[in-house]
């Protein structure tokens, strides 16, 4: 599907933009309440943040650490100690957020989580031994100097508000400050999407993945641009990863099970598309055609013959819903439904 294409009908439709362009959202103001209970968190409607501490080998961390939620970079949203390595916040609206962690004997960790939509969203940090000079291990998010810090900030603004030429302007001012800053690359590769540049946002994108390959967002965001230029198999391995970080990432399965099916991974394509099918939640229920191209992929007629029907009588003005009944009749004339 051509992103630009996309992002035009998603916003006709009002479904929340996917992880790729989660950034563009302009700030929503947000209260948070200190770290509470994770079941209670999880229990309720509201977006939760879980953050997973973790030493530098990635198991939960052994000693309590405090963790401090902040809302666009700079307001305080919440503290908490850690309970068996996790932290867990609810923030009554959605955002851009950073993570700060502290311990005694490690080094600072730092970690940016986006909460988009009202979903448990959850992010590691990793620390390091105060005296571990070993730069290989997986680090927390390098803190960016505040010239260049302005200049993001600048960016990221102007792209919220659709001035290309500003937000071009502002990044490369940073990207010239920080050039191998990966959050700087992963919006300079959003702003090419933008520009609907695809072989530059994944030039950029990929080396934004290779500085920090647990960058969620930019691992998706390189899948999502693989994907749309058909580059299916490259796209299925960004995406896979970007999924273990963050398999709440909905809008990043309903990709990949569109890879795996263009690659003819017809079992996957299935089993991704009813997964993301269930966690969008109604958020984009053209989700039900991918599941039923590939119940028929895998012979299973009557049951995609359902799916095209359920998704016709619960969504009649959808807009692929002459889609969906042009392949419920081609089902009938090939004989392989009843009626």
């Amino acid at each position: 599907m051509n992103l630009t294409k996309h992002i035009a009908a998603l916003r006709r439709k009002r479904i929340a933009l996917p992880l790729l362009l989660s950034v563009l959202l302009p700030a929503i103001p947000a209260r948070c309440q200190d770290g509470v209970n994770e079941q209670k968190a999880i229990s309720g409607n509201n977006a939760t943040i879980v953050v997973n501490v973790r030493n530098s080998s990635g198991d939960p961390l052994p000693v309590a650490a405090v963790v401090k939620l902040y809302r666009n970079g700079s307001i305080p949203n919440g503290q908490t100690t850690t309970s068996q390595g996790r932290a867990v916040f609810l923030p009554q609206n959605l955002g851009d957020f950073s993570v700060v962690v502290e311990a005694n004997g490690y080094k600072l960790g730092r970690a940016n989580v986006e909460v988009p939509i009202p979903v448990k969203v959850e992010v590691d940090v990793y620390l390091q031994p105060e005296n571990d000079s070993n730069a290989n291990g997986a680090p927390g998010a390098p803190v960016l100097a505040p010239k260049a810090q302005k200049e993001v900030d600048l960016g990221l603004k102007a792209l919220q508000e659709n001035n290309l030429d500003d937000a071009q302007k502002h990044l490369n001012a940073a990207a010239a400050l920080a050039p191998s800053y990966p959050d700087v690359l992963y919006l300079m590769g959003v702003l090419a999407v933008r520009r609907n540049d695809l072989p530059r946002a994944q030039e950029v994108l990929t080396k934004a993945t290779q500085i920090d390959p647990h960058h969620a967002r930019a691992l998706a965001a390189l899948g999502t641009v693989l994907s749309n230029q058909s580059k299916y198999e490259e796209a299925i391995s960004p995406l896979e990863k970007a999924l273990d970080l963050n398999a709440q990432a909905w809008e990043t399965r309903w990709t990949l099970a569109k890879a795996c099916y263009y690659q003819r991974q017809y079992d996957r394509a299935l089993k991704e598309s009813q997964s993301a099918l269930a966690a969008s939640e109604g958020r984009a229920p053209e989700i039900e055609l991918l599941v039923a191209q590939s119940l028929t992929s895998v012979s299973r007629y009557e049951d995609s013959a359902q799916a095209l029907r359920t998704f016709i009588q619960n969504h009649p003005d959808h807009p692929q819903v002459a889609v969906a009944r042009r392949w419920l009749e081609r089902l009938r004339q090939a004989g392989k439904i009843k009626n």
